[in-house]
């Protein structure tokens, strides 16, 4: 079974990612993806540099992410080229670390999957969902922008509202740090339940549901 993980910026899908992963699911993340195509020899590293420009890379041959990400910030047509190029070998490599797995269901971390239209392609949406505000302070907390920044961001974001609307699942990180483990704890008992009865139901044509 498959469960798509997303949300907001800020909103805490690492440290979920994370506790899932400490309980022995494997966990596919698709920034760590993107980030290695991106590296020299990468299967997106070549056309991001042409499509950047040489500004875009520093001297050791590594793509410069904060330039980059001004520029497609600044440029909706540049990022949506950026997006033709690195989309679609994230999903290629996504796909082949599923047929890896061994286990009965995987995480797989997508921020931009309602951007993307990628939600059908998994059996559960899990959404971390923090209130906007919240998302905004603890990002610029984080990584010492301004909050105006990341709004800016967000923006460019499904917002929240569509977010929950897509969402089977729903964790509140709104909360106290303590509790997100057995949020999460909680949904792994659940997955294990619904990932039985999924391969029960294989070749029957019944539908998942919980």
């Amino acid at each position: 079974m498959t469960v798509a993980l997303t949300g907001g910026i800020g909103s805490g899908k690492s440290t979920v990612s994370a506790l899932f992963a400490a309980l022995g699911v494997p966990v596919i993340d698709a920034d760590e993806i993107a980030r290695r195509v991106a590296e020299p020899g990468g299967a997106a590293h070549a056309a991001m540099a042409a499509l950047l420009g040489p500004d875009a890379v520093a001297t050791d041959g590594r793509i410069r992410r904060d330039h980059a990400r001004k520029l497609v910030f600044q440029d909706d047509a540049l990022r949506r080229r950026l997006e033709k190029i690195i989309h679609p070998i994230v999903r290629s490599e996504i796909d082949q670390a599923l047929e890896r797995v061994a286990h009965p269901y995987c995480i797989v971390s997508i921020p931009l999957l309602l951007e993307t239209g990628g939600a059908n392609d998994y059996d559960r949406v899990l959404v971390v969902d923090l209130p906007e505000q919240e998302q905004a302070s603890r990002t610029a907390r984080r990584d010492g922008t301004g909050e105006t920044e990341v709004r800016n961001i967000m923006l460019r974001q499904a917002d929240r509202a569509t977010r929950i609307r897509a969402a089977d699942d729903i964790i509140d990180n709104s909360g106290a740090p303590a509790g997100l483990g057995a949020r999460v704890q909680h949904l792994h008992g659940k997955y294990l339940q619904l990932a039985r009865q999924l391969s029960d139901n294989a070749g029957s044509g019944a539908q998942l549901s919980g």
